[in-house]
Formats: structure tokens, sequence, C-alpha cells
């Protein structure tokens, strides 16, 4: 062989190998950038936090492992340094294809208030302290660690398909069965905080936030009949039965404590 054949050959070979490596880069990164889970989603902050006496924005940005600025951006506070107790304080982007919430018309007293306002840092990390000095208030200690139970209902009629296995990532719920259309209740009273089909694995999903331990999921839903921010009540329709691909129509529910699923059957009034 020619010795100008044998480099022709030896630079293809070469080209081709970049071509590879660059396409394994790109496979990889892809996969850095996977949809983000229910689990993840569930056992990070809950979506929406109730401003309490004694709260800034930084103090509940630092708890939630989120920038504060970046949480100011979520739900358009122009000053950072002033909440309101009462105020809802979203802890996750707006959907996608939605205008960040509108800044809140709150009555209620400031939950905080820098003595003298002046501009926040301008590092970006989370653990990047506005001068902020919170407000002192009686019921701002000692009144945060309890939490009111949830009066369960069951949440559709129908018998129970295949009950809670924790080994099985397919079984951190119940199966209800039902026939297309019909009606799914809320299992209890609470704030819809998610609704939508961007969780993997759940179709048509609807979360309640009942507290600020416990959630409940309503997953392959064929319509939903509520928004994030609505409040509903227990036994209120919320969304109709769909399916899961080729299996029988069912509600696949789910309870959550702190982000871990456990069994509805635990909770569930028996029939």
């Amino acid at each position: 062989m020619r010795p100008d054949h044998r480099v022709g050959m030896n630079l293809c070979s070469k080209g081709g190998l970049t071509i590879m490596l660059l396409l394994l880069v790109i496979w990889l990164l892809g996969g850095c950038s996977s949809p983000k889970t229910f689990d993840s989603w569930s056992k990070s902050a809950t979506a929406v936090h109730v401003v309490r006496p004694g709260d800034t924005l930084y103090s509940i940005a630092r708890a939630n492992n989120i920038d504060y600025r970046q949480l100011a951006r979520w739900n358009n506070i122009r000053d950072p340094n002033l909440i309101y107790v009462g105020q809802r304080i979203r802890l996750t982007p707006p959907p996608a294809g939605s205008s960040v919430a509108p800044v809140a018309s709150v009555t209620s007293r400031p939950a905080s208030r820098s003595a003298s306002p002046s501009r926040p840092s301008a590092t970006k990390s989370a653990s990047s302290r506005p001068p902020v000095t919170p407000a002192t208030s009686p019921s701002a200690s000692g009144t945060t660690g309890s939490v009111a139970p949830v009066a369960w209902q069951w949440p559709a009629t129908g018998k129970v398909l295949r009950t809670f296995n924790a080994a099985d990532p397919s079984r951190r719920g119940i199966d209800i069965a039902g026939n297309l259309g019909d009606p799914v209740m809320a299992a209890g009273s609470g704030e819809v905080v998610y609704a939508g089909s961007g969780l993997p694995g759940y179709g048509n999903l609807l979360i309640i936030k009942h507290n600020q331990r416990y959630l409940s999921a309503y997953a392959f839903n064929q319509s939903l009949l509520v928004g994030e921010g609505a409040k509903v009540t227990a036994g209120q329709r919320i969304a109709t039965i769909g399916r899961n691909g080729n299996k029988p129509p069912a509600l696949h529910f789910q309870i959550r404590i702190d982000g871990e699923p456990v069994d509805p059957l635990r909770f569930l009034p028996p029939r």
C-alpha cells in the first residue's frame, strides 16, 4: 500500500473516532438532563410554603436549598426584604409556558422587614444572606411542630386491584378499579400543588398537599378537573379515571409522608 493511502486511512479512522466520542458525550449529557421524577419532586421541598411570623425569604430559601433570588423571581417578589404572614411562596418553578406568579395582594402585617433596606448580595449561592432582621412574634415559636390530622376518604369506589409494595417501584400506592370517565374524588381537603403530565410514569397526575407532611397523588387520569392552586375539599370531584397504557382503567393512588410513599390502606377507612 502506498504511504499516502495509509495516511489517508489513518486520518479517516481518527475522524471516525472523534465523531464517536462526540456522540457519546452528547448521549451522556442527555442522560444527565432527564426529567424530574415524582420521587425527587416529593422529597424536595413541598411545592408551596405559607409564610409564618418570623420567616424571611432567605430562611425559606435556605431551608429548601433554593437561591433566594430565584425564589423571588418565581413569585414575582420585587423586594426580597419584605414578605407577609399568610403569603403563599411557590417553591418550584412555574409550569412551562405559564407566567410567574402575580404579586399577592396581602393586607396582613409583614413577617420580616430589614431595619434599613439595602440591596441583596450579588453572589449566587443560596447561603448568601440578604440583610434581613425577622420580626418577632409570640406565635413565631412553639407552634410549627403540630400537624393537623387528615380525615381520609376513598378517592374512587372500585375494588383494589393492586396493593402497596414498598420494594416494587410500580406499587408505591394502590390501584383502584373503575370505568373510563368515572369520578376521582379528593381523599382529603387541601390544595392542588401539581396538575399535569410532566412527571414521567404517572400520566395525567394530580397532587394534593393536605398539610406540611402529607401529600396524596392521583395518577393516570383521563381528565383533570382542577388546576394548581385550587383549594379542594374531601370528596370533591377532581379528575376522571383513565388508564395506564393497555391496562384496564384504574386510578393509581398514593399517600406520601415527608415525600416517602406509605400504604394508603393504613389510612383509608374500612369499607
